[in-house]
């Protein structure tokens, strides 16, 4: 879903470890949490 969404909107966006064991994503130019827990960032724009 998150390549899904960077595409969709064509901004690169960041999967992450959230609370409880729950994931998260968000625009990586808004993400400012702990870089740690980042598991994947999605780029449209890379080949």
């Amino acid at each position: 879903n998150g390549w899904n969404l960077a595409t969709t909107l064509m901004v690169c966006v960041v999967v992450f470890h959230a609370d409880g064991g729950n994931f998260g994503v968000m625009t990586a130019a808004e993400y400012d949490g702990d870089p740690s827990a980042v598991i994947h960032e999605f780029d449209p724009f890379q080949p």
